[in-house]
């Protein structure tokens, strides 16, 4: 049976994309009652970074055509795939160095005017949800060039067994159902919707914290829009591995006011995925004096975990020790390597990369003691400033990780004045005791003193 005309639905290319992205962030969020801004500048500047994916992916198209050439012709391809694969990482990286210096700068606004949308936040909701159900008839419908879409960076071991055993799960129940498929059909399907369930909770976490944390439910339906509309959700729409420990990462934000439940989120995340074990001082420093203790924990327990369960899958299949190295990709986070995977720095010398690591590890000394105490505005613009500095030295295609740090980025435009937004201080006592004592309160209400009866006189 022929498919119907009305399914046959796909994103435009992604120049068309780009473009047409652009027009509809401007009609929807452009202030032009105020064009000098900062919020208009930075709605310009989340569109900085494409030039650089689409000079990529023409050289990833360029490579693929000398694959089936010969002669002058396969030398001339490959020699224009390389000059383009050079000019596109050094264009992400130039505009990642942009929005580092953004973060930082983002440190010294204190008074922000509350961003209004030039939609309702109905409207922003149907375009939201408009977007997010055709980015996902795109992801699950297989198409050959869907087939054989390359991964975006490798992929963790960690991701790689969730991803298994969903396609274990899919696989089971079609067996139940006494129906069969492919397991590359299973396999493709799996990941897709692993991926989009991701983003999914991405969109729901910003929203969350635009009505939680920031007071203005408008701007997290406005944050959450943005990221359906933006290019780089579209280009890395199925890479699983890309969103997976965002979604980590936005909840932990939204649950910053409980260390621990933050600390589990965030060491889930990088129990599967090394970079965001990068942040944990950064965080400790911001839960400093107010349940530091709580959240190192939680995270260590959660990181913990997460790594152990990859070394017992390991150790079924043959000995660990280099193997789980391997598996966490660790090679592609050592400076003093030359990196073999794509980026800018394939085939240069670690003397050059290795400075850039020190400068990191400098930064990031600093942020975790300076400022303090830190509010959420400065944990947003620090953590995306951390993130974006990873890109300059990581060895494997640095520069294309745009989702890891997307959402903070989002999240830093958006949001308000947010001085007072701290976690509460911790009360003396355990939390046993704590609750022992509001529940013989709640007994005994006579003991309470605003149920005390007034004296006679």
């Amino acid at each position: 049976m022929e498919p119907s005309v009305f399914l046959d639905f796909r994103l435009p290319n992604a120049a068309t994309w780009c473009y047409f992205s652009l027009l509809l962030t401007v009609a929807l969020f452009f202030q032009f009652n105020r064009l000098l801004s900062i919020r208009n500048l930075d709605l310009l500047m989340l569109f900085f970074l494409v030039p650089g994916f689409l000079v990529i992916q023409e050289a990833t198209a360029l490579n693929q055509t000398a694959a089936q050439s010969v002669g002058d012709e396969f030398v001339r391809l490959k020699a224009r795939a390389q000059r383009e694969l050079l000019l596109g990482y050094g264009w992400l990286l130039v505009g990642s160095l942009c929005w580092f210096l953004r973060a930082v700068f983002d440190l010294t606004l204190v008074r922000r005017p509350a961003m209004s949308a030039n939609l309702n936040t109905a409207g922003l909701s149907w375009l939201g949800i408009a977007l997010f159900i055709c980015l996902t008839a795109v992801a699950v419908r297989r198409t050959p060039d869907q087939a054989v879409q390359e991964t975006v960076g490798r992929r963790p071991v960690p991701i790689e067994q969730v991803q298994e055993t969903a396609t274990a799960v899919v696989q089971q129940a079609q067996t139940t159902n006494g129906q069969h498929a492919s397991p590359a059909a299973v396999r493709f399907w799996a990941e897709r919707g692993l991926a989009m369930l991701c983003h999914a909770a991405v969109l729901t976490g910003l929203v969350m914290i635009g009505w939680r944390h920031f007071g203005d439910v408008t701007a997290g339906v406005g944050a959450a829009a943005l990221y359906t509309l933006l290019p780089y959700t579209a280009y890395n729409i199925g890479q699983v591995h890309h969103v997976w420990p965002a979604a980590f990462l936005v909840w932990a934000v939204f649950c910053y006011r409980r260390p621990t439940v933050a600390g589990w989120l965030l060491g889930l995340a990088a129990g599967t995925s090394v970079f965001p074990a990068l942040l944990f001082p950064l965080w400790f420093g911001f839960f400093n004096g107010r349940g530091a203790g709580r959240f190192g924990v939680a995270f260590l327990l959660a990181a913990g975990a997460s790594v152990g369960v990859t070394a017992v899958v390991l150790w079924i299949d043959g000995p660990t020790g280099q193997n789980l190295v391997t598996a966490l990709h660790l090679t592609d986070w050592k400076p003093w390597t030359v990196p073999a995977t794509e980026s800018i720095w394939k085939g240069t010398h670690w003397a050059y990369r290795l400075p850039l690591f020190v400068l990191f590890v400098g930064f990031l000394v600093g942020v975790t003691v300076w400022p303090n105490p830190k509010n959420l505005s400065h944990l947003l613009a620090q953590s995306a400033a951390v993130l974006v500095a990873i890109q300059f030295w990581h060895g494997d295609r640095g520069g294309l990780y745009v989702l890891w740090y997307l959402p903070l980025l989002l999240l830093m435009v958006f949001r308000p004045n947010l001085t007072a937004a701290e976690p509460p201080p911790i009360v003396p006592g355990s939390a046993l005791v704590r609750l022992a004592g509001a529940a013989w309160r709640r007994v005994r209400p006579g003991t309470h003193p605003t149920h005390s009866k007034p004296l006679a006189v």
